[in-house]
């Protein structure tokens, strides 16, 4: 009998394509409510996921076949992994897809941010030539600190080394990783050194808010912030009471705290007063979660979550 995998979310066809290839049955369902998927998932021998919906304690009690959960992307916080693993489920997902998605796009934000980017070319297209107004900073010579030190930290890292700055990095759960390109440091360090701060740590109930006020102030200097993790890693209001005090001068989000548990349902009219600040001001450049997609990365996810998915040992 033919082992059954239920997805969940709209995922790349070559992820269905291989598993079929391999003998699995798949059952292609998005769409469909939390509801609908209690009453089968009892059926299903793998999931695969995006962010559609919760896997929590209740409906993982009822995958009575379940083997794996596969995420694809990075962040697995829609999954109630320790409870997975206690029933002998595997939980995998695929960072090294896009990671150098993801890190082109923190420096692209940045950019973007040091050089007014976004400013200058609606003055132009509006017909106002200002330069001075204009003038920008530079990555080089700057102390740029990071903040988890897995796949997008380090392929950021690698990116770096051409602006001729101090890259610095900080991972509490990994020791040793320095080399040519970045300093392992403390994060006494990071306070005392950081001129450009770049966070890359998963969500979870030790980095949610992490980044707030009393973190902010232990910085000794003015910094810059990028945030292409998760957005309640930083709390928004204390961001915006930042950077009225002069504490963060700019900042480049690619998530945001109000993000709901399927990106696409964001309503900007609803969000509240801390997001209007950022989205009034100029020295913010936002994008909608967007830092892991593009065109390669689509295709380098799937083909990475697929060969996990075929390495497991499901007997």
């Amino acid at each position: 009998m033919k082992q059954k995998v239920l997805f969940i979310d709209t995922v790349h066809p070559l992820i269905r394509e291989r598993l079929e290839g391999h003998g699995y049955h798949c059952d292609w369902l998005p769409g469909n409510d939390y509801h609908h998927y209690l009453g089968i998932i009892g059926d299903y021998t793998g999931i695969i996921i995006r962010s559609g919906i919760t896997l929590d304690r209740h409906i993982l009690e009822r995958a009575r076949q379940l083997k794996f959960i596969a995420r694809l992307g990075s962040g697995l916080e829609n999954i109630d992994v320790e409870y997975a693993v206690s029933k002998g489920i595997t939980c995998i997902n695929s960072p090294e897809g896009n990671r150098d998605a993801v890190a082109e796009h923190a420096v692209g934000m940045l950019l973007a941010l040091n050089r007014r980017l976004l400013t200058t070319d609606r003055q132009v297209r509006q017909g106002t030539w200002l330069r001075e107004e204009n003038r920008g900073l530079e990555i080089k010579g700057k102390t740029v600190a990071i903040i988890g030190y897995g796949n997008t930290g380090s392929a950021f890292a690698q990116r770096l080394r051409g602006f001729e700055c101090r890259a610095i990095a900080y991972d509490k759960y990994k020791s040793g990783f320095g080399n040519d390109g970045v300093e392992e440091v403390t994060m006494e360090e990071v306070f005392s050194c950081t001129d450009i701060l770049s966070l890359h740590v998963p969500l979870t109930p030790e980095t949610r808010y992490l980044v707030n006020l009393d973190y902010f102030k232990k910085f000794r200097k003015p910094i810059v912030l990028i945030n292409t993790a998760r957005g309640q890693v930083v709390n928004t209001h204390d961001l915006t009471v930042a950077m009225e005090g002069g504490i963060v001068t700019g900042a480049t989000l690619d998530v945001i705290e109000y993000e709901e548990s399927s990106f696409e349902m964001l309503k900007a009219d609803k969000l509240p007063e801390p997001f209007r600040y950022l989205t009034q001001s100029d020295q913010v450049v936002l994008s909608p979660h967007i830092a892991g997609w593009t065109h390669e990365s689509k295709i380098r996810l799937a083909e990475v979550l697929v060969q996990k998915v075929l390495d497991l040992s499901l007997d």
